[in-house]
């Protein structure tokens, strides 16, 4: 299975935004310190996010970052996706007609995976932000 930081790390930091959101803009320098995540790595996650309209910026003394709609209405697969990342458990396309081992065939086990592909991104499609946030 597959699922790299940058997908992770977009969630911890929309997890962050969303727990401080009564605070009014976020410095990403203020995720950054509390998630322990690199502040140039944040950049790059947040212009994807901004581009996707998950996010939105302001600028000034009192600039940063706020969600675009609330927190009940985000996804964890919104966020996943926004950073172009998927999880995935297979190693072929499902379109191809080619196999997982690069053959006519599937191999034995791939509709194990693909069920398990399934279930892994219909819970991140379940998942909503303010789920995350409840407990902290």
């Amino acid at each position: 299975m597959k699922l790299t930081n940058k997908g992770r790390y977009a969630v911890m930091a929309m997890a962050d935004l969303a727990s401080y959101a009564s605070n009014g803009p976020i410095s990403l320098t203020e995720i950054s310190i509390r998630q322990n995540i690199s502040l140039a790595y944040l950049e790059q996650i947040f212009i994807k996010l901004k581009e996707n309209k998950l996010v939105r910026s302001s600028r000034g003394a009192n600039g940063g970052y706020v969600l675009e709609k609330p927190a009940s209405e985000i996804r964890l697969s919104n966020i996943i996706y926004a950073v172009n990342e998927e999880v995935k458990t297979l190693n072929c396309k499902k379109s191809s007609k080619k196999g997982c081992t690069h053959k006519l065939t599937k191999c034995i086990t791939h509709n194990l995976w693909d069920q398990l592909d399934q279930h892994i991104n219909g819970f991140f499609e379940k998942v909503k932000l303010q789920d995350l946030t409840k407990n902290i």
